[in-house]
């Protein structure tokens, strides 16, 4: 029988497949569509595995909530940092744009330093200081190399360390589907917007890829939140970086791109500075339930 972090860590699994295969298909279609039809498409679709969460008893008053300008605010910000990583996998070679979003928890915890005053001790710096300069060989400033498409999951990370902060506080009282919800309806909103200016009518066959991208990024986000609730940080995190080997072996495969040395010591280093603020912030969360039971 599988123990919780075992369970943990399948889920995880499940979550960065399932990104991938979100993020190879964006890329794919990015190609021939425009990125704002696509996010629409992301948000119709992912409506589905949505439907299959929300437990029946409150479909009725699904959306009954003391904090739906938290709701809204977590949606929209969610929804334009989605823009930003379909932006980046379209422009970049799609190893590098992944790998740069791996250092939002570094934002994340500079944006919970500021708002949240959460005070910040040695180790976590270190992690921040160490991320950042990962983020910098990644995208080479002051090389012919730098783009301002390097930027792209930059801006992403940005919008996650606000993200972060909102869903710490609806977590609290609201259930994971009801924020999948709000968050899926905000896109589709902003998506249909962007129709009015820019839309090509998909043929049939490119109807399979668009309701994949829809099912698989909602997919990611289910399974990350289960892995998460059900694993410890340190034991389910290390999986969800799968998604950076299946977005290398895609980038050289797919998209005949091959990554820079740069983009591997760059990734050692965010991968490194991750782990120190998840491993950090485990310690924080069990001396938290100590001091809470004594």
């Amino acid at each position: 029988m599988l123990s919780s972090n075992q369970i943990g860590a399948v889920y995880m699994a499940i979550s960065a497949v399932s990104f991938s295969i979100m993020d190879i298909l964006v890329k794919i279609m990015s190609a021939s569509y425009p990125t704002g039809e696509i996010v629409f498409f992301r948000g119709l679709f992912g409506l589905i595995p949505i439907f299959f969460i929300i437990p029946r008893e409150r479909y009725k008053n699904l959306f009954q909530t003391k904090k739906l300008k938290l709701h809204l605010a977590r949606a929209f910000i969610g929804t334009f940092g989605m823009l930003w990583i379909f932006l980046a996998v379209k422009y970049l070679p799609i190893a590098e744009a992944i790998t740069i979003t791996f250092a939002a928890p570094v934002f994340a915890t500079i944006f919970s330093m500021i708002i949240l005053k959460e005070v910040i001790k040695v180790f976590r710096w270190v992690a921040i200081v160490i991320g950042l300069v990962g983020v910098v060989i990644i995208l080479k400033p002051g090389t012919e190399l730098f783009t301002i498409y390097s930027l792209f999951p930059l801006m992403f990370c940005l919008f996650f360390g606000i993200i972060t902060i909102l869903i710490k506080k609806l977590s609290k009282t609201e259930p994971d589907y009801l924020i999948a919800t709000f968050f899926t309806l905000v896109i589709i909103f902003c998506g249909s917007i962007s129709l009015f200016f820019e839309f090509k009518m998909p043929t049939a066959l490119d109807f399979i890829p668009l309701v994949l991208i829809g099912i698989a990024g909602s997919a990611g986000n289910i399974f990350l939140t289960m892995s998460l609730r059900k694993g410890s940080i340190s034991a389910v995190t290390p999986i969800k970086y799968l998604s950076l080997i299946i977005a290398t072996f895609a980038g050289v495969l797919i998209f005949d791109e091959i990554p820079y040395f740069t983009t591997y010591l760059g990734a050692a280093l965010i991968i490194a500075s991750s782990f120190i603020i998840f491993k950090r912030e485990e310690i924080k969360n069990k001396k938290t339930i100590i001091a809470r039971q004594v």
